[in-house]
């Protein structure tokens, strides 16, 4: 069973080992040291950014990351974003990782995709749709949001994660399936800082 929880302090040293692991570190390129951990992920588990880092469990192992974010919280990606693609003011985005490299090629990820793409529709009642984009070369990430039933919807030209590849990303989208909107979403514009 898939299950998760807001990251926590006490998961910020599990973090660390799986951002340092190769097949995270070539996508993430994230700084692994304690203090660098603590400094990106901190802000988010007290409270002081909009966004959600889940720690995801596979019947209670902890497995996989998902970060969730509304764009309209992130002005400036929002923009850029809306720029290049039909981006719905209320729309959702998430980034992920499987930790631990054993699990990784076994279908976890489009499974841990879906059921949070799904829980998202209840936790953001005004969410329209979760796009995200993804560095055209990580075939493996599209690939499992295909499986999770995302459509590629075009292309972004975005800064990548990692300093060596290029600037060209797909775009993959979910639309809230049919008949679960309660009400029609008044559209809203990004918040500013």
């Amino acid at each position: 069973m898939i299950t998760w929880r807001r990251v926590a302090e006490g998961d910020l040293g599990l973090l660390q080992e799986w951002l340092a692991q190769p097949h995270v570190a070539r996508w993430w390129h994230h700084e692994t040291s304690a203090e660098a951990v603590a400094r990106d992920f901190g802000p988010t588990l007290r409270g002081e950014e909009p966004s959600e880092d889940l720690l995801v469990m596979l019947d209670g192992t902890p497995v996989a990351l998902v970060q969730r974010c509304r764009f309209a919280d992130y002005p400036d990606y929002y923009t850029e974003m809306a720029a290049q693609t039909d981006l719905p003011a209320t729309a959702v985005t998430l980034d992920y990782l499987i930790g631990d490299p054993a699990r990784v090629g076994q279908g976890l990820g489009p499974r841990i995709i879906t059921a949070v793409v799904t829980a998202t529709w209840t936790d953001y009642p005004d969410a329209v749709a979760v796009v995200i984009a993804i560095h055209a070369t990580n075939r493996a990430s599209w690939r499992a949001l295909e499986k999770a039933g995302f459509r590629r919807t075009g292309t972004a030209d975005l800064a990548p994660d990692n300093p060596v590849d290029d600037r060209i990303h797909y775009v993959y989208r979910i639309d809230r399936p049919v008949g679960e909107i309660s009400d029609t979403p008044t559209p809203v514009a990004p918040r500013t800082r």
